[in-house]
C-alpha cells in the first residue's frame, strides 16, 4: 500500500534509513484494519512524489513493526512523526488532510538545518 515515491520502514531498517538519513524523514505509523489510515494513503503518496528529494516520506506498519512504535510511544493510529536530524520534530496524531501535510513539512524544509 504504497506508491512509487511512498518508502516502507520496518524495525530492521529505521534506524538507517529513518534516523541517519540526510534529509527530513516523514514517518506515518498504519495498520491495514485502519480505516482512517487507509483514507489517508493516497495523500501520503501524493506528498512522497511532490516532496521527493527534499524529504523521504515512508509508512511502517504497526502490527509488524511493533519494536519501533513502541519506542516512539505510538497508541493510536494513524501517527504521524517528523524526524530531522535523528530526532521527532513534529507528531499529529489522527487523519489529516494535504493542507496539514503541507503546512508540516514545509516549516521543517525550507528551514536550514
Amino acid at each position: 500500500m504504497a506508491g512509487n515515491d511512498t518508502l516502507t520502514f520496518t524495525d530492521a531498517t529505521f534506524d538507517k534509513d529513518v534516523l541517519n538519513s540526510d534529509v527530513p524523514v516523514l514517518v506515518d505509523f498504519w495498520a491495514e484494519w485502519c480505516g482512517p489510515c487507509r483514507m489517508m494513503g493516497p495523500t501520503v503518496d501524493q506528498v512522497a512524489s511532490e516532496y521527493a528529494g527534499k524529504v523521504k516520506v515512508g509508512k511502517l506498519d504497526v502490527d509488524s513493526n511493533q519494536q519501533t512504535a513502541s519506542r516512539y510511544g505510538i497508541r493510536g493510529i494513524p501517527t504521524l512523526l517528523l524526524f530531522k536530524d535523528g530526532k521527532v520534530v513534529e507528531q499529529k496524531v489522527g487523519a489529516i488532510g494535504k493542507p496539514e501535510f503541507q503546512k508540516m513539512l514545509d516549516s521543517h524544509v525550507l528551514s536550514p538545518k
